[in-house]
This record gives structure tokens, C-alpha cells and sequence, in this order.
């Protein structure tokens, strides 16, 4: 099957905003901005993955963006991945040159092994050798090629706006996702700070400051009463000065 069965691709290769030296010595028009976070709901996930079809692109395409939402792994880290790097029985995939030049091992579910092995089915039917990167270009020109990232940028952003999500939709806002899940789960976040690969426990907490001020609120409002002093008021819809 041709890479351009989605009308991102070819679009891509053509753009002279993915060629080197673009805008050299220049910063780009979003240096700068920091746009809040927005991890997507379940809801969101199952419309994303249900717009693809079922060739050899659409399979990569729907792997991909598993193993980044259930991994947490950056898009250039998930790109960079060889089939070596995915021991299935251990359920682990290993990062060789993380942010940082930094080695480090994470937890892959059966979900995402799933995804992963009917991709990589498919990848043997179609000829892609082992030796290839384990997502890696199925158009004939380009095939066993690696991907880049503009194109996952692109292909999320096509089938997000294909499934009608208002929200950005783009690789670090899968690894957003996999933060925000693991946070209302109620996992310490040394867990979650080791399967980001977060170098500093605090670039965690900051993760979850911006992504889950919601469950601070509710553990503030749980808390029990000290015991002593003022009762607790009962629970109601609006406080009596609140109230039209």
C-alpha cells in the first residue's frame, strides 16, 4: 500500500517547512508559547484509532499511536525504536538514546504488544525485514525507510480533525494522556516519573500540577474534619450565599 493513502504525507515531502535550513537562525512562529496541556479521554482514543482502515499504513499508523499513549515515550524516542528494542515476553521496550543520550527501559502493556504484533504481521507480509526500524515507511519508494516526525504530527492532527475532536492533538499530548490516566489510577509518582523518563522527580510533579489540579481539589475536599471546633457544613448543591 502507497504512504500517501493519507493526503498528509506527500504534503509533508513537498513543504519546504520540513526541509533543512528553514527558517534558519530563525525561531519558529510558536517560540515561546507555552499551550496548556490536554491528555484526551478514552472517548477521544477510540474515535482517533477508529478512523484508520486496515492496510499496511492505517496498521503502523494505529501501533504507533498505541505504544506512544500506553508507553509514554516521545515521538523521536518511539521513531528511533528497532524491533530488538521490544522484548513481548517481558512486556519492556528498551529506549537506547533517550532525551538526554540517556538508556532507559519501560513497561509496554498487552494492549499495546497487541497492536504491535499485528503491525508487525503485517510488516513480514508485506517484506520489511527485521533490520528495519519498527516504524518504518510501507510506500514502495520509501519502504523499511525511517519516519519522521512532521509525519506523525501531520497524521494525528488529519485524523483528529477527521474524528471531530476539538482538542490538539499531538504526540506529547499522547505522552500528556498516559501521565493524566496514570495519575487518576493512583500511582506513586516514582512510577510515573521512571516510565516518562523524567530525570528530576520534580518535572513530574510539575506534570501533575498542569494536568490533574482537579484531584487536588477533591483530595483537599476529602479530607476528614480535625475533630474539634466548627462542624462540618453538610453537603450541598450551592452555599445559602451563593444561592440566587
Amino acid at each position: 500500500m502507497r504512504e500517501d493513502v493519507i493526503p498528509v504525507p506527500d504534503v509533508l515531502r513537498q513543504s519546504p517547512i520540513v526541509q533543512p535550513g528553514y527558517r534558519k537562525g530563525e525561531h519558529p512562529a510558536n517560540y515561546g508559547r507555552t499551550l496548556p496541556p490536554e491528555p484526551l479521554t478514552r472517548d477521544e482514543l477510540e474515535r482517533l484509532l477508529g478512523t484508520f482502515g486496515q492496510g499496511p499504513c492505517a496498521k503502523r499508523n494505529v501501533a504507533l499511536i498505541v505504544v506512544m499513549w500506553r508507553s509514554g515515550l516521545r515521538v523521536a524516542e518511539t521513531l528511533a525504536l528497532d524491533p530488538k528494542d521490544i522484548d513481548a515476553r517481558a512486556g519492556t521496550v528498551t529506549v537506547l538514546r533517550g532525551k538526554g543520550s540517556k538508556r532507559r527501559q519501560v513497561a509496554l502493556d498487552g494492549y499495546a504488544l497487541a497492536a504491535l504484533e499485528r503491525w508487525m504481521a503485517i510488516r513480514a507480509r508485506i517484506g520489511i525485514g527485521p533490520r528495519a526500524p519498527l516504524f518504518c515507511c510501507v510506500d514502495i519508494r520509501t519502504r523499511g525507510k525511517r519516519m519522521h516526525s512532521a509525519y506523525v504530527r501531520g497524521m494525528l492532527k488529519a485524523h483528529a480533525d477527521k474524528a471531530g475532536i476539538l482538542k490538539r492533538v499531538h504526540p506529547h499530548g499522547l505522552r500528556h494522556t498516559l501521565a493524566f490516566e496514570l495519575m487518576m489510577e493512583g500511582q506513586p509518582i516514582n512510577v510515573i516519573r521512571d516510565q516518562l523518563g523524567h530525570s528530576q522527580l520534580s518535572t513530574t510533579l510539575r506534570y501533575c500540577d498542569h494536568l490533574a489540579p482537579s484531584a487536588t481539589i477533591r483530595a483537599m475536599q476529602d479530607r476528614p474534619p480535625p475533630g474539634f471546633g466548627l462542624e462540618p457544613l453538610p453537603k450541598v448543591a450551592a452555599p445559602s450565599w451563593r444561592r440566587p
